[in-house]
């Protein structure tokens, strides 16, 4: 009755959102029918029961976020946020409110991407499988998020939300699932049960998230599986700047890390920095930056606006040949 019940809740959001959608694309035809929205539910309603017991809550430190089961021996995905590093010893609440640890394997810093593996137990895991392609998580696709937002409630269960593919990016899907705090690290599911994307920007009052699409995790499977930290350094046609990003707990695009003796140190951008704009333009995501970075070339000169501290200053780099030996 309470699943019914929270599918019922569910669709009725759905149809807010979706006339909302319909008004700003009705000159286009695009409006969506109640058939569709059933038949959305039908699906739904099929697939949570097998997708849901791979779901697991995550305690590290003080904070409360999710994840999901992608292995029969208990390999975990979630955001890189939430372990923050290798080797981080997580509590782990499965659906039934069993508890148990996961040990943190390997991140990507740079797209948020993370591997975990769950206690031995001595049976197999409940899980689901990953799509591996990716290209066709494309805008306008329906798909559903779950986790676990405010933390592992029991009488309440995980949370369904369902809504579209809004955009696509290297390293990322956008959609309009309503996420919010405690979903971070949770599964993004196509309509064939399969995980697309783990929750990683959950904006409150936007109406949009981002989430790491599949393809951070296929392409560094073997890295993280080792424990490695895969950093992604910004680079173009030749163009090298030598800096690692990562999106602060305000929503802002900071500086992680600088590489010794690349243009970034000698021109003095520091770990910390928040990178504000780019040769004039604002930046609001990792995707965006790293887009920006690899269009210069060699030679160009790119305009930063930073805040460090509190203050803002302007600052000129010259992007030089990347180095050989940095790899990625």
């Amino acid at each position: 009755m309470r699943a019914s019940f929270l599918l019922f809740s569910t669709l009725i959001l759905l149809a807010e959102q979706v006339q909302a959608a319909d008004r700003q694309t009705e000159a286009k035809g695009a409006k969506t029918d109640i058939a569709t929205l059933l038949r959305v539910q039908h699906d739904v309603q099929n697939l949570l029961p097998k997708v849901r017991p791979a779901l697991v809550a995550i305690q590290s430190g003080d904070g409360t976020a999710s994840g999901v089961i992608i292995s029969a021996d208990g390999l975990l995905l979630t955001a890189a946020h939430v372990p923050n590093g290798p080797g981080k010893e997580m509590r782990v609440i499965l659906e039934d409110g069993t508890i148990t640890t996961a040990k943190s394997l390997g991140l990507d810093k740079t797209t948020d991407a993370a591997l975990a593996r769950l206690k031995d137990r001595g049976k197999p895991w409940p899980f689901v499988n990953l799509s591996r392609d990716v290209a066709k998580a494309q805008p306008g696709e329906w798909c559903f998020a779950l986790g676990h937002p405010g933390g592992f409630d029991k009488a309440r269960g995980p949370v369904l939300r369902v809504g579209k593919i809004i955009k696509q990016t290297a390293n990322s899907l956008h959609s309009d699932c309503v996420l919010m705090g405690g979903d971070s690290g949770g599964p993004l599911f196509n309509f064939n049960g399969e995980v697309i994307g783990i929750h990683s920007q959950i904006w409150e009052g936007r109406d949009q998230n981002v989430h790491v699409s599949m393809a951070p995790f296929l392409r560094s499977w073997e890295a993280m599986q080792k424990s490695q930290v895969i950093k992604t350094w910004g680079s173009g046609a030749g163009g090298y700047l030598g800096v690692a990003t990562v999106m602060s707990d305000d929503l802002e695009l900071a500086v992680a890390d600088v590489i010794a003796g690349s243009p970034a140190l000698k021109a003095g951008i520091r770990a910390g920095d928040v990178i504000l704009s780019v040769n004039g333009d604002a930046m609001t995501d990792q995707q965006q930056f790293s887009a920006t970075v690899k269009a210069r070339a060699a030679g160009d000169t790119l305009k930063l606006k930073l805040r460090t501290h509190g203050k803002e200053r302007d600052l000129s780099v010259q992007l030089v040949q990347k180095p050989q030996e940095e790899g990625q």
